[in-house]
């Protein structure tokens, strides 16, 4: 490689190729049984029917625990909770509609909820489940994700 190709690839292509990472927020919803276990409820995916917690872009107007708990009403049908501080975060590849692959660092707020309804916006589009932690920590794909189940 020639001195100007190794500038070129320093000054221009690589930069491109580190863009950096966008955010979403998420929200891990959770309930406490009468035995003080706790169950966690995951959902899928509209596309590939995965199972993931519902996760979505920040928005105008709200703060990012605010906005993780509008997703959860959306994706999920979660009416009432209480947020919690951020639990941690994991990173994922996201495609976008436009079939490029974009880094995505998801902030994961802690929601416990208080009311389920079964009519929300998303409902005919995806299945939601109750788990315990250990077991979604099993259903996701995202390893870092898995890693925040399994301390939760």
């Amino acid at each position: 490689m020639t001195n100007a190709m190794k500038k070129a690839w320093a000054d221009y292509v690589q930069p491109l190729l580190q863009r950096p990472k966008r955010l979403q927020v998420a929200a891990l919803c959770f309930r406490k049984e009468a035995t003080g276990a706790k169950k966690v409820l995951l959902v899928t995916s509209r596309d590939t029917g995965r199972w993931i917690i519902p996760k979505g872009w920040p928005m105008d107007g709200r703060d990012a625990a605010s906005a993780a708990m509008q997703e959860a009403w959306e994706e999920a049908g979660v009416r009432r909770g209480e947020s919690g501080p951020v639990l941690g975060s994991y990173t994922y590849d996201k495609e976008l509609k436009s079939g490029l692959p974009v880094a995505v660092e998801t902030l994961v707020f802690p929601v416990e909820v208080d009311r389920l309804e079964d009519d929300f916006p998303e409902a005919t589009e995806r299945t939601r489940r109750w788990v315990s932690p250990e077991k979604a920590a099993t259903m996701v794909r995202e390893p870092q994700l898995q890693d925040i189940l399994r301390r939760f």
